[in-house]
């Protein structure tokens, strides 16, 4: 049944391709956030245009990471769900760097 409440999709983050496995639920959501982060990435290429893309990346996930530290209901590092979401946008910055 969880085969049922999943689904593939392709992000572009940065000019990239990158394939997800998701719950179909989520799809909004990560819609959303893709692209959030891209407007980001946007923003920092045109303040930098001298700077490579994957460094407007880096920077741009960097300010959503503070984004997010700042609105999250437990600021605290220590959190499960704040370090997980952390490690998920560091995750993101490795592949794209790769």
């Amino acid at each position: 049944m969880e085969e049922l409440d999943s689904k593939q999709l392709t992000v572009t983050i940065a000019g990239r391709p990158y394939p997800l496995k998701i719950k179909v639920n989520d799809e909004p959501v990560i819609r959303r956030i893709v692209k959030e982060v891209n407007e980001k990435v946007n923003k920092f290429q045109l303040a930098y245009p001298n700077r490579e893309k994957q460094d407007c990346l880096a920077m741009a996930l960097l300010a959503y990471a503070v984004d997010l530290h700042k609105t999250s209901s437990h600021p605290e590092p220590s959190s499960p769900e704040l370090s997980d979401k952390l490690s998920r946008i560091q995750a993101l910055l490795d592949e794209a760097l790769d």
